[in-house]
């Protein structure tokens, strides 16, 4: 009978297992595709004492119990070492084409990824708390500034994050999804908060506005953007062939969009619901019918995917997009606060939008009409999202249903 094979400390070892001179342990097994693979380590039991400089981790027969249980399994027990950048990538290769400003997104997300240490961690070795430690690390000091990354862009990432490991779990590289839990469990909404205007701010920004040397040719806009509940892509891709004067009424079938490398052009509505017909009242007609009749005329008119004749163009002769018009009402809005001191929210295309929506819901329009004037997909986006109600408002209605006018 041959004699059992022993550690250093005297200790049998079992099949597969063996010590090398330096003390080392290794661990020998036959994969699922009939491979020989060997796993390695400083102890043999987890109660032994780690060499002194070595680095810690499972001990052998720990890793041992391990591999055994995913091949009963059918799980690969080294399918999880690629890295969660390297499972990212995989993952977004697999995704159906998108337009170019998910692509965007999804770049986004791979370099916020990337950038940390946590994109460079096997797969295999991130457990649940670790997930919610990297997303409250991206909302706490994720940026390369140190400062933190507010909630929707950490969403970006948790929605990219998320499937990819469930990848990985159908493919048998991992047992668990570590990022299958709630967001709000690890992060809070610091999401800045849309208010809508006033009445009388609203009148007062657009007297502003209209008054102002330089800022007065795009009082049109701004008062269209404010009755009509355009995003502003939209708005930026309207040309004189969407705005039916004669009924009186705004296509919206496309929005204009650019670029990182600069290139315009035409893309779909950001939803299916997007595509609609707006009706005019009397005071959009009029600024229309004004637009018209004052629209610049370039020399060479400039053509993005089959559309002309944009209503404002820049100093080259090309439309403005939705983010030369964020730039424009962030100027705008410095202006105005500077000269009249007045203490008044952050005035941007979307809260034109929003000011809008608002101010619909609370003078009783229907939510359906409401819902497909705005492009919504959902009425709750409307209800929910969208309208702003206050004190003074909820007063105005309990008086309205209690005295019955």
């Amino acid at each position: 009978m041959s004699e059992k094979r022993r550690d250093n400390r005297g200790r049998i070892l079992r099949t597969g297992e063996s010590q090398r001179p330096d003390g080392r342990y290794t661990y020998k097994y036959i994969d699922a595709a009939g491979k020989q693979q060997f796993v390695y380590s400083w102890r043999l039991e987890p109660g032994d004492k780690l060499p002194q400089g070595k680095r810690d981790g499972l001990a052998l027969r720990e890793k041992a119990r391990q591999i055994k249980r995913d091949l009963e399994d059918g799980i690969n027990p080294r399918g999880g070492e690629i890295t969660v950048s390297e499972l990212v990538d995989k993952y977004l290769r697999q995704r159906p084409p998108v337009r170019a400003n998910t692509t965007h997104v999804r770049d986004f997300v791979l370099q916020v990824i990337a950038r940390s240490g946590f994109g460079a961690r096997r797969i295999d070795r991130i457990k649940q708390s670790d997930a919610k430690e990297y997303i409250i690390s991206l909302q706490q000091c994720g940026r390369p500034d140190g400062t933190g990354y507010n909630r929707g862009s950490v969403d970006a990432v948790v929605k990219v994050l998320r499937p990819a490991f469930k990848m990985a779990v159908n493919d048998d590289l991992i047992r668990k999804n570590p990022f299958d839990f709630k967001t709000s469990d690890a992060v809070t909404n610091n999401s800045q908060t849309r208010e809508a205007l006033t009445p009388e701010q609203e009148r007062k920004y657009l007297e502003f506005v209209k008054q102002d040397a330089h800022y007065s040719k795009y009082h049109d806009a701004l008062y269209i953007l404010f009755h009509t509940g355009l995003r502003i892509s939209e708005f930026a891709g309207l040309t004189t062939a969407d705005v039916d004067m004669e009924n009186r009424k705004i296509i919206v079938d496309h929005q204009l969009l650019r670029e990182q490398d600069g290139n315009y052009y035409i893309s779909d509505t950001k939803t299916v619901s997007g595509r609609r017909e707006i009706p005019m009242s009397d005071d959009v007609y009029m600024y229309f019918r004004h637009l018209m009749t004052n629209r610049p005329t370039p020399k060479i008119a400039q053509i993005i995917d089959g559309k002309c004749g944009f209503f404002y163009l820049n100093e080259k002769g090309m439309p403005l997009t939705g983010q030369d018009w964020s730039n424009r009402f962030r100027a705008i809005w410095v202006k105005f606060v500077k000269v009249s001191g007045a203490q008044m929210p952050k005035v941007t295309p979307h809260v034109c939008r929003h000011t809008f929506c608002s101010n619909m819901a609370k003078g009783g329009m229907n939510p359906k009409a409401l819902q497909y004037i705005m492009g919504h997909a959902n009425v709750s986006i409307t209800l929910d999202t969208y309208t702003h109600v206050g004190f003074q408002d909820a007063a105005v209605e309990m008086r309205r249903v209690v005295n019955g006018n």
